[in-house]
Protein backbone atom coordinates (compact mmCIF):
# COMPACT_ATOMS: atom_id res chain seq x y z
CA UNK A 1 0.00 0.00 0.00
CA UNK A 2 1.42 3.36 -1.05
CA UNK A 3 1.95 5.74 1.83
CA UNK A 4 0.05 9.02 1.50
CA UNK A 5 2.46 11.65 2.83
CA UNK A 6 0.86 14.93 1.73
CA UNK A 7 -1.98 15.04 4.25
CA UNK A 8 0.17 14.11 7.29
CA UNK A 9 2.76 16.68 6.17
CA UNK A 10 0.11 19.39 5.95
CA UNK A 11 -1.29 18.43 9.36
CA UNK A 12 2.20 18.48 10.88
CA UNK A 13 2.99 21.87 9.32
CA UNK A 14 -0.26 23.36 10.63
CA UNK A 15 0.41 21.92 14.09
CA UNK A 16 3.95 23.32 14.23
CA UNK A 17 2.78 26.71 13.00
CA UNK A 18 0.07 26.80 15.66
CA UNK A 19 2.44 25.54 18.38
CA UNK A 20 5.08 28.19 17.72
CA UNK A 21 2.79 31.14 17.00
CA UNK A 22 4.43 34.18 18.61
CA UNK A 23 1.18 35.33 20.19
CA UNK A 24 1.79 38.07 22.72
CA UNK A 25 4.69 39.67 20.86
CA UNK A 26 3.88 43.24 19.95
CA UNK A 27 4.98 42.97 16.32
CA UNK A 28 2.93 39.82 15.66
CA UNK A 29 -0.18 41.01 17.49
CA UNK A 30 0.05 44.38 15.74
CA UNK A 31 0.32 42.68 12.35
CA UNK A 32 -2.86 40.70 13.05
CA UNK A 33 -4.62 43.94 13.96
CA UNK A 34 -3.37 45.58 10.75
CA UNK A 35 -4.63 42.64 8.69
CA UNK A 36 -8.08 42.89 10.23
CA UNK A 37 -8.09 46.69 9.89
CA UNK A 38 -7.24 46.47 6.19
CA UNK A 39 -9.92 43.81 5.66
CA UNK A 40 -12.51 45.94 7.46
CA UNK A 41 -11.58 49.01 5.43
CA UNK A 42 -11.73 46.99 2.23
CA UNK A 43 -15.17 45.59 3.10
CA UNK A 44 -16.54 49.01 4.02
CA UNK A 45 -15.08 51.03 1.18
CA UNK A 46 -14.90 48.69 -1.80
CA UNK A 47 -17.35 45.80 -1.66
CA UNK A 48 -20.77 47.45 -1.88
CA UNK A 49 -20.01 50.30 -4.27
CA UNK A 50 -17.08 48.82 -6.22
CA UNK A 51 -17.12 45.05 -6.34
CA UNK A 52 -20.88 44.39 -6.27
CA UNK A 53 -21.55 46.62 -9.33
CA UNK A 54 -18.48 45.09 -11.02
CA UNK A 55 -19.84 41.58 -10.42
CA UNK A 56 -23.18 42.52 -11.97
CA UNK A 57 -21.41 44.04 -14.98
CA UNK A 58 -19.28 40.92 -15.39
CA UNK A 59 -22.37 38.74 -15.12
CA UNK A 60 -24.13 40.83 -17.76
CA UNK A 61 -21.14 40.55 -20.09
CA UNK A 62 -21.15 36.78 -19.70
CA UNK A 63 -24.90 36.41 -20.30
CA UNK A 64 -26.01 39.22 -22.60
CA UNK A 65 -22.97 40.13 -24.70
CA UNK A 66 -22.49 37.80 -27.63
CA UNK A 67 -19.21 35.91 -27.71
CA UNK A 68 -18.77 36.82 -31.37
CA UNK A 69 -19.03 40.52 -30.47
CA UNK A 70 -16.30 40.24 -27.84
CA UNK A 71 -14.03 38.33 -30.19
CA UNK A 72 -14.69 40.72 -33.06
CA UNK A 73 -13.30 43.67 -31.09
CA UNK A 74 -10.99 42.07 -28.50
CA UNK A 75 -10.38 38.53 -29.76
CA UNK A 76 -7.09 37.04 -30.89
CA UNK A 77 -7.99 37.76 -34.52
CA UNK A 78 -9.45 41.21 -33.98
CA UNK A 79 -7.93 44.34 -35.50
CA UNK A 80 -4.87 44.90 -33.31
CA UNK A 81 -4.98 48.69 -33.36
CA UNK A 82 -8.65 48.73 -32.29
CA UNK A 83 -8.28 45.98 -29.70
CA UNK A 84 -5.20 47.36 -27.94
CA UNK A 85 -6.38 50.95 -28.36
CA UNK A 86 -9.65 50.25 -26.54
CA UNK A 87 -8.01 48.09 -23.87
CA UNK A 88 -5.14 50.47 -23.14
CA UNK A 89 -7.27 53.52 -22.31
CA UNK A 90 -10.13 51.77 -20.55
CA UNK A 91 -8.88 52.84 -17.14
CA UNK A 92 -9.49 56.49 -17.93
CA UNK A 93 -13.19 55.62 -18.16
CA UNK A 94 -13.56 53.02 -15.41
CA UNK A 95 -11.37 54.48 -12.63
CA UNK A 96 -11.29 51.19 -10.68
CA UNK A 97 -8.75 49.58 -8.36
CA UNK A 98 -6.72 46.42 -8.99
CA UNK A 99 -9.40 44.26 -7.37
CA UNK A 100 -12.52 45.88 -8.82
CA UNK A 101 -11.21 45.32 -12.35
CA UNK A 102 -10.99 41.54 -11.79
CA UNK A 103 -14.65 40.62 -12.40
CA UNK A 104 -14.63 42.70 -15.58
CA UNK A 105 -11.41 41.09 -16.80
CA UNK A 106 -12.72 37.63 -15.96
CA UNK A 107 -15.94 38.32 -17.85
CA UNK A 108 -14.36 39.47 -21.12
CA UNK A 109 -11.58 36.86 -20.97
CA UNK A 110 -14.01 33.98 -20.57
CA UNK A 111 -16.17 35.35 -23.35
CA UNK A 112 -13.29 34.94 -25.80
CA UNK A 113 -11.26 38.17 -25.62
CA UNK A 114 -7.70 37.60 -26.80
CA UNK A 115 -5.15 37.20 -24.04
CA UNK A 116 -3.22 40.26 -25.23
CA UNK A 117 -6.13 42.75 -25.20
CA UNK A 118 -7.55 41.15 -22.05
CA UNK A 119 -4.29 41.60 -20.09
CA UNK A 120 -3.87 45.10 -21.52
CA UNK A 121 -7.32 45.84 -20.10
CA UNK A 122 -6.40 44.12 -16.81
CA UNK A 123 -3.38 46.40 -16.38
CA UNK A 124 -4.87 49.62 -17.73
CA UNK A 125 -8.15 49.39 -15.77
CA UNK A 126 -6.62 50.46 -12.44
CA UNK A 127 -3.40 52.03 -13.79
CA UNK A 128 -4.79 54.76 -16.07
CA UNK A 129 -7.20 56.37 -13.63
CA UNK A 130 -7.40 59.98 -14.86
CA UNK A 131 -8.24 61.38 -11.44
CA UNK A 132 -5.34 59.50 -9.83
CA UNK A 133 -2.95 60.81 -12.48
CA UNK A 134 -4.17 64.38 -11.96
CA UNK A 135 -3.83 63.96 -8.19
CA UNK A 136 -0.30 62.61 -8.68
CA UNK A 137 0.64 65.64 -10.77
CA UNK A 138 -0.95 68.03 -8.26
CA UNK A 139 0.41 66.54 -5.04
CA UNK A 140 3.72 64.97 -6.06
CA UNK A 141 4.58 66.96 -9.17
CA UNK A 142 3.71 67.25 -12.88
CA UNK A 143 6.79 65.32 -14.00
CA UNK A 144 5.77 62.20 -12.11
CA UNK A 145 2.15 62.69 -13.17
CA UNK A 146 3.02 62.78 -16.88
CA UNK A 147 5.49 59.90 -16.53
CA UNK A 148 2.83 57.82 -14.76
CA UNK A 149 0.24 58.45 -17.48
CA UNK A 150 2.60 57.76 -20.37
CA UNK A 151 4.16 54.75 -18.69
CA UNK A 152 0.80 53.17 -17.87
CA UNK A 153 -0.49 53.42 -21.45
CA UNK A 154 2.74 52.05 -22.92
CA UNK A 155 2.88 49.31 -20.26
CA UNK A 156 -0.60 48.06 -21.00
CA UNK A 157 0.10 47.72 -24.73
CA UNK A 158 3.57 46.18 -24.33
CA UNK A 159 2.42 43.73 -21.64
CA UNK A 160 -0.55 42.71 -23.77
CA UNK A 161 1.60 42.20 -26.86
CA UNK A 162 4.17 40.11 -24.96
CA UNK A 163 1.47 37.98 -23.33
CA UNK A 164 -0.09 37.41 -26.75
CA UNK A 165 3.31 36.56 -28.25
CA UNK A 166 4.13 34.05 -25.50
CA UNK A 167 0.72 32.41 -25.10
CA UNK A 168 -1.16 33.54 -28.20
CA UNK A 169 -1.14 30.14 -29.92
CA UNK A 170 -3.76 28.91 -27.46
CA UNK A 171 -6.02 31.84 -28.38
CA UNK A 172 -5.70 31.16 -32.10
CA UNK A 173 -6.58 27.50 -31.58
CA UNK A 174 -9.83 28.17 -29.73
CA UNK A 175 -10.97 31.32 -31.57
CA UNK A 176 -12.56 29.70 -34.67
CA UNK A 177 -14.58 27.17 -32.66
CA UNK A 178 -15.79 29.89 -30.32
CA UNK A 179 -17.07 32.03 -33.17
CA UNK A 180 -18.67 29.17 -35.06
CA UNK A 181 -20.62 28.04 -32.00
CA UNK A 182 -21.99 31.51 -31.35
CA UNK A 183 -25.78 31.79 -31.62
CA UNK A 184 -27.35 34.98 -32.99
CA UNK A 185 -27.71 37.60 -30.22
CA UNK A 186 -31.15 37.76 -28.63
CA UNK A 187 -31.10 41.56 -28.51
CA UNK A 188 -29.66 44.33 -30.68
CA UNK A 189 -26.13 45.39 -29.76
CA UNK A 190 -27.25 48.91 -28.87
CA UNK A 191 -29.61 47.63 -26.17
CA UNK A 192 -26.90 45.58 -24.50
CA UNK A 193 -24.47 48.49 -24.83
CA UNK A 194 -26.85 50.94 -23.15
CA UNK A 195 -27.59 48.45 -20.39
CA UNK A 196 -23.89 47.94 -19.65
CA UNK A 197 -23.19 51.66 -19.96
CA UNK A 198 -25.80 52.47 -17.31
CA UNK A 199 -24.16 50.07 -14.85
CA UNK A 200 -20.67 51.35 -15.66
CA UNK A 201 -22.02 54.87 -15.11
CA UNK A 202 -23.17 53.91 -11.62
CA UNK A 203 -19.81 52.27 -10.85
CA UNK A 204 -17.87 55.36 -11.93
CA UNK A 205 -20.19 57.93 -10.32
CA UNK A 206 -20.54 56.13 -6.99
CA UNK A 207 -16.74 55.93 -6.62
CA UNK A 208 -15.90 59.38 -7.97
CA UNK A 209 -13.50 61.38 -5.82
CA UNK A 210 -13.38 65.18 -5.80
CA UNK A 211 -9.86 65.52 -4.49
CA UNK A 212 -8.40 67.16 -7.59
CA UNK A 213 -10.64 70.25 -7.53
CA UNK A 214 -12.29 72.06 -10.44
CA UNK A 215 -14.47 69.96 -12.73
CA UNK A 216 -13.71 66.79 -10.77
CA UNK A 217 -14.98 68.38 -7.56
CA UNK A 218 -18.11 69.61 -9.37
CA UNK A 219 -18.88 66.11 -10.62
CA UNK A 220 -18.21 64.77 -7.13
CA UNK A 221 -20.84 67.10 -5.67
CA UNK A 222 -23.55 65.59 -7.89
CA UNK A 223 -22.22 62.05 -8.07
CA UNK A 224 -25.19 60.54 -6.24
CA UNK A 225 -27.60 62.28 -8.61
CA UNK A 226 -25.73 60.72 -11.55
CA UNK A 227 -25.57 57.34 -9.81
CA UNK A 228 -29.32 57.52 -9.06
CA UNK A 229 -30.15 58.31 -12.69
CA UNK A 230 -28.05 55.35 -13.77
CA UNK A 231 -29.94 53.08 -11.36
CA UNK A 232 -33.29 54.33 -12.69
CA UNK A 233 -32.14 53.80 -16.28
CA UNK A 234 -30.89 50.29 -15.48
CA UNK A 235 -34.17 49.38 -13.76
CA UNK A 236 -36.23 50.72 -16.68
CA UNK A 237 -34.21 48.71 -19.20
CA UNK A 238 -34.49 45.58 -17.06
CA UNK A 239 -38.27 45.94 -16.91
CA UNK A 240 -38.75 46.60 -20.63
CA UNK A 241 -36.09 44.52 -22.37
CA UNK A 242 -35.38 41.42 -20.26
CA UNK A 243 -37.41 38.36 -19.40
CA UNK A 244 -37.56 36.70 -15.99
CA UNK A 245 -35.45 33.81 -17.26
CA UNK A 246 -32.74 36.18 -18.50
CA UNK A 247 -32.67 37.99 -15.16
CA UNK A 248 -32.29 34.71 -13.28
CA UNK A 249 -29.45 33.69 -15.59
CA UNK A 250 -27.78 37.07 -15.06
CA UNK A 251 -28.05 36.75 -11.26
CA UNK A 252 -26.63 33.23 -11.44
CA UNK A 253 -23.66 34.38 -13.49
CA UNK A 254 -23.07 37.31 -11.13
CA UNK A 255 -23.13 34.99 -8.13
CA UNK A 256 -20.67 32.64 -9.81
CA UNK A 257 -18.16 35.48 -10.28
CA UNK A 258 -18.62 36.62 -6.67
CA UNK A 259 -18.22 33.10 -5.31
CA UNK A 260 -14.97 32.60 -7.19
CA UNK A 261 -13.37 35.99 -6.59
CA UNK A 262 -14.43 37.25 -3.14
CA UNK A 263 -12.85 34.48 -0.99
CA UNK A 264 -9.52 34.88 -2.77
CA UNK A 265 -9.64 38.65 -2.46
CA UNK A 266 -10.39 38.57 1.26
CA UNK A 267 -7.60 36.05 1.86
CA UNK A 268 -5.16 38.16 -0.12
CA UNK A 269 -6.15 41.36 1.70
CA UNK A 270 -5.54 39.64 5.05
CA UNK A 271 -2.08 38.46 4.00
CA UNK A 272 -1.13 41.87 2.56
CA UNK A 273 -2.31 43.64 5.71
CA UNK A 274 -0.46 41.17 7.96
CA UNK A 275 2.83 41.56 6.10
CA UNK A 276 2.80 45.25 5.15
CA UNK A 277 0.02 46.82 7.20
CA UNK A 278 -2.95 48.98 6.28
CA UNK A 279 -2.31 52.50 4.90
CA UNK A 280 -0.84 54.52 7.74
CA UNK A 281 -0.01 51.40 9.76
CA UNK A 282 2.76 48.84 10.01
CA UNK A 283 2.58 45.07 9.55
CA UNK A 284 5.06 42.31 10.27
CA UNK A 285 7.64 43.97 8.00
CA UNK A 286 8.84 47.22 9.65
CA UNK A 287 8.01 50.33 7.65
CA UNK A 288 11.54 51.68 8.15
CA UNK A 289 12.88 48.72 6.17
CA UNK A 290 10.77 49.76 3.24
CA UNK A 291 11.82 53.40 3.56
CA UNK A 292 15.50 52.46 3.71
CA UNK A 293 15.23 50.06 0.78
CA UNK A 294 13.72 52.62 -1.63
CA UNK A 295 16.11 55.49 -0.93
CA UNK A 296 18.04 56.86 -3.90
CA UNK A 297 17.63 55.77 -7.52
CA UNK A 298 19.64 52.56 -7.70
CA UNK A 299 18.48 49.49 -9.60
CA UNK A 300 18.01 47.70 -6.28
CA UNK A 301 15.84 50.51 -4.91
CA UNK A 302 13.68 50.53 -8.03
CA UNK A 303 13.26 46.77 -7.99
CA UNK A 304 12.29 46.76 -4.32
CA UNK A 305 9.81 49.59 -4.89
CA UNK A 306 8.21 47.75 -7.81
CA UNK A 307 8.07 44.45 -5.89
CA UNK A 308 6.69 46.05 -2.73
CA UNK A 309 4.09 47.91 -4.77
CA UNK A 310 3.10 44.67 -6.50
CA UNK A 311 2.50 42.93 -3.16
CA UNK A 312 0.76 45.79 -1.37
CA UNK A 313 -2.91 46.63 -1.80
CA UNK A 314 -3.61 50.21 -2.87
CA UNK A 315 -7.21 51.37 -2.80
CA UNK A 316 -7.98 53.90 -5.54
CA UNK A 317 -6.06 57.18 -4.94
CA UNK A 318 -4.43 55.98 -1.68
CA UNK A 319 -1.13 55.44 -3.46
CA UNK A 320 -0.63 59.22 -3.75
CA UNK A 321 -0.49 60.08 -0.01
CA UNK A 322 1.52 56.90 0.66
CA UNK A 323 4.09 57.91 -1.97
CA UNK A 324 4.09 61.45 -0.65
CA UNK A 325 5.08 60.13 2.79
CA UNK A 326 7.77 57.83 1.37
CA UNK A 327 9.24 60.67 -0.72
CA UNK A 328 9.41 62.77 2.42
CA UNK A 329 11.28 59.90 4.11
CA UNK A 330 13.95 59.87 1.40
CA UNK A 331 12.46 57.76 -1.40
CA UNK A 332 13.97 58.49 -4.82
CA UNK A 333 11.80 59.68 -7.71
CA UNK A 334 12.72 56.65 -9.78
CA UNK A 335 11.44 54.16 -7.16
CA UNK A 336 8.38 56.39 -6.72
CA UNK A 337 7.51 55.96 -10.40
CA UNK A 338 8.25 52.22 -10.19
CA UNK A 339 5.80 51.87 -7.31
CA UNK A 340 3.18 53.99 -9.10
CA UNK A 341 3.39 51.80 -12.19
CA UNK A 342 3.32 48.47 -10.32
CA UNK A 343 1.32 49.14 -7.17
CA UNK A 344 -2.13 50.32 -8.29
CA UNK A 345 -2.24 47.77 -11.14
CA UNK A 346 -1.48 44.56 -9.23
CA UNK A 347 -1.56 43.35 -5.64
CA UNK A 348 -1.37 40.07 -3.75
CA UNK A 349 -5.20 39.69 -3.69
CA UNK A 350 -5.26 40.57 -7.39
CA UNK A 351 -2.67 37.87 -8.22
CA UNK A 352 -4.62 35.13 -6.44
CA UNK A 353 -7.72 35.84 -8.51
CA UNK A 354 -5.84 36.20 -11.81
CA UNK A 355 -4.30 32.77 -11.21
CA UNK A 356 -7.76 31.25 -10.80
CA UNK A 357 -8.83 32.78 -14.13
CA UNK A 358 -5.88 32.16 -16.45
CA UNK A 359 -3.58 29.76 -14.59
CA UNK A 360 -0.29 29.89 -12.72
CA UNK A 361 2.09 30.20 -15.67
CA UNK A 362 0.32 33.14 -17.32
CA UNK A 363 -0.09 34.89 -13.99
CA UNK A 364 3.61 34.56 -13.18
CA UNK A 365 4.61 35.94 -16.59
CA UNK A 366 2.16 38.85 -16.20
CA UNK A 367 3.42 39.75 -12.71
CA UNK A 368 7.08 39.45 -13.75
CA UNK A 369 6.44 41.71 -16.76
CA UNK A 370 4.85 44.38 -14.56
CA UNK A 371 7.64 44.28 -11.96
CA UNK A 372 10.50 44.19 -14.50
CA UNK A 373 9.05 46.98 -16.65
CA UNK A 374 8.30 49.13 -13.60
CA UNK A 375 11.86 48.60 -12.36
CA UNK A 376 13.36 49.54 -15.73
CA UNK A 377 11.12 52.59 -16.09
CA UNK A 378 11.91 53.81 -12.59
CA UNK A 379 15.64 53.34 -13.12
CA UNK A 380 15.64 55.29 -16.40
CA UNK A 381 13.39 58.01 -14.97
CA UNK A 382 15.63 58.35 -11.90
CA UNK A 383 18.71 58.83 -14.10
CA UNK A 384 17.18 61.92 -15.72
CA UNK A 385 14.87 63.35 -13.08
CA UNK A 386 16.15 61.92 -9.79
Amino acid sequence: MKFEWKRPAIILAVFLAAYFLPVGQARFDGAIGEALRLLRGYARQHVLLCLVPAFFIAGAIAVFVGQASVMRYLGARANKVLAYGVASVSGSILAVCSCTVLPLFSGIYRMGAGLGPATAFLYSGPAINVLAIILTATVIGPTLGVARAAGAIVFSIVIGLIMQLVFGKQDREIAPAAVESEAPPAKPLWKNALFLLSMVGFLVAANWSGGAGGLWAAVHSVRWVIAGLCVVATAAMLARWFSRGELLEWCGSTWAFAGQILPLLFAGVLVAGFMLGAPGGEGLIPARWVEQAVGGNSLRANFFAALAGALMYFATLTEVPILQGLLGAGMGKGPALAMLLAGPAISLPNMLVIRSVMGTKKTLVYVVLVVVMATASGTIFGMFFG
